[in-house]
């Protein structure tokens, strides 16, 4: 089904998820489960971790004091704690375990396991602290320093190299806008999806939800199973037996997270753009996909700059990249 749905609301959403900014999560259109709210430390863990340069483009790293990985190097990295938010956890981190201050640049990349656990990594700067030595070692780390990335160092895992060079492409040519998380509340890890197919002609197709009140679709993450099923998931639900389907998620256009009511608000909403397309047996390759549920329809973009948006995205990549560690 397609609609030519009131263009103050659906397009102006849309506009909204690709700039980035948040909107409240209010209903949920594909769940795997009974919906219960997440609870930190508990259902889920979340990580942050750092990137931060100095002038000379040494990297800073910390000394770890744990007895599994006693005097091994690493990211200044952690857990978050209880009515925190993940900008905050990032900053307290780096504090207690390098003694330097910092200020977030933006969102590198996002790691999952599922639901249960997802690793947030920043690209920061330092704004002041010294640097912890070994005089100072406590429970956090035992020092810490800057690395030229050639001298020798022990670490503690190799997983944070490909999170340094993420850094070091962004500082030389960002892929996409500086993004931090938006504070809004969540119970529920859930993806916000921007689902897209393009024609042969270059128009574009949105999936919404809701013809009476159209709004772009919200699935709940299942605990199990990458964070990316539920965009599979909820694709399924919409056209069950739409065959030859391309289905390819692309990134993240926004992180929302609050955590200030533990318990309540320890859910994360990731805005993800995906995009589908018809396989050469698949059906009219001119068509959008054929919906068999009647709660959902496609919309046919009208404004140009969201055109031009989406499809700059689509080609370029210039989203912030999910990767699975499934």
């Amino acid at each position: 089904m397609t609609s030519g749905c009131p263009l103050g609301v659906c397009e102006d959403t849309v506009e909204k998820i690709l700039n980035g900014e948040g909107l409240e999560v209010k209903e949920f259109d594909s769940s795997p489960e009974q919906v219960h709210a997440v609870v930190l430390r508990k259902t889920v863990c979340y990580i942050v971790c750092a990137v931060i340069f100095n002038a000379k483009d040494e990297v800073l790293m910390v000394q770890e004091s744990k007895p599994e990985c006693y005097k091994r190097w690493y990211l200044p990295a952690g857990r978050m704690e209880k009515a925190e938010n993940i900008i905050e956890a990032m900053v307290r981190e780096v504090k207690e375990e390098s003694g330097l201050e910092c200020q977030p640049i933006t969102l590198l990349l996002i790691e999952e396991q599922g639901s249960q656990w997802i690793r947030f990594t920043f690209l920061a700067e330092a704004t002041g602290g010294s640097l912890k030595t070994e005089a100072e070692a406590d429970a956090e780390s035992i020092q810490a320093q800057w690395w030229d990335r050639e001298t020798p160092l022990p670490l503690r895992t190799n997983d944070i190299l490909c999170l340094i060079d993420a850094g070091v492409k962004y500082r030389e040519k960002p892929r996409f806008t500086p993004m931090l998380p938006v504070d809004l509340p969540c119970h529920v890890i859930c993806q916000r999806l921007l689902l897209v197919f393009r024609d042969p002609d270059g128009e574009l197709w949105i999936l919404l939800s809701r013809e009476d009140d159209p709004r772009v679709p919200v699935a709940v993450c299942g605990r199990k199973y990458s964070l990316t099923w539920a965009v599979r998931r909820l694709a399924r639900e919409c056209m069950p037996s739409s065959a030859g389907l391309n289905l390819k998620p692309w990134g993240i256009l926004g992180v929302q997270h609050n955590g200030r009511m533990p318990g309540t608000t320890d859910g994360i909403c990731f805005n993800m753009l995906a995009s589908v397309e018809q396989s050469a047996d698949g059906g009219e390759a001119g068509h959008p996909p054929l919906l068999e549920n009647p709660r959902f329809l496609w919309h046919k973009v009208v404004s140009p700059n969201i055109k031009e948006k989406i499809s700059q995205r689509l080609t370029s990549r210039s989203v912030l990249p999910m990767y699975s560690l499934y």
